[in-house]
């Protein structure tokens, strides 16, 4: 089985990342699964919705050759796990252009005007936001229902991929940091466990 673990920090030394290496290094440990790392901020993935994009959702055009690559790495994974950072109660803007770009009409989901065709149920989706307030205050604003509507029913729902693991990892949880990579390594080693 093999997993696209997807991120966006610009720091190659930021929490982000290290919660992403444990991730991995769980998956590691299981021989016989492999992993890839999509580093948006790194590779200088454009988020930008172009002129190509919306051609695309309009009227079927191809997609533009780094969407395509995209696609096929997803193609490639069984699992899609999301690190990243919450910015202004969301992903981070490279994160959510990635979303917008490559989740398109036709690949993600097929949308005639009359019903919604959901085409990735086959990838099972795992979600790990790092937030930098408490809990309270996530609580208090409502946060986490809201991610959980925006982001796993909105846009992995619409697609038909479940949404297996959601989680929201703050400064403020018991045995902050360690509590975060013991849990980030062991989603990784457990992560095709049910399918093994």
């Amino acid at each position: 089985m093999h997993a696209l673990i997807v991120t966006a920090h610009p720091d190659p030394n930021s929490y982000t990342q290290k919660i992403v290496s444990q991730v991995a290094q769980g998956i590691a440990t299981h021989g016989s699964h492999t992993y890839e790392i999509a580093d948006l901020a790194a590779e200088q993935f454009d988020p930008r919705f172009n002129q190509a994009d919306f051609e695309q959702f309009k009227s079927a055009a191809p997609s533009p050759a780094d969407v395509l690559a995209e696609q096929q790495r997803l193609d490639r994974a069984d699992a899609l796990i999301l690190v990243y950072p919450i910015y202004w109660w969301s992903f981070p803007a490279q994160l959510k252009g990635w979303i917008d770009r490559v989740f398109t009409q036709g690949w993600a989901y097929l949308d005639d005007g009359e019903r919604v065709e959901k085409k990735l149920g086959r990838l099972q989706v795992h979600l790990l936001a790092i937030g930098a307030a408490s809990q309270r205050t996530y609580v208090r604003r409502g946060y986490f229902s809201s991610m959980r509507k925006q982001i796993d029913e909105g846009i992995f729902g619409y697609c038909g991929a479940p949404v297996i693991t959601s989680e929201l990892l703050l400064p403020s949880d018991d045995h902050y940091p360690d509590a975060h990579y013991t849990l980030a390594h062991q989603l990784g080693h457990t992560l095709f466990h049910a399918k093994d």
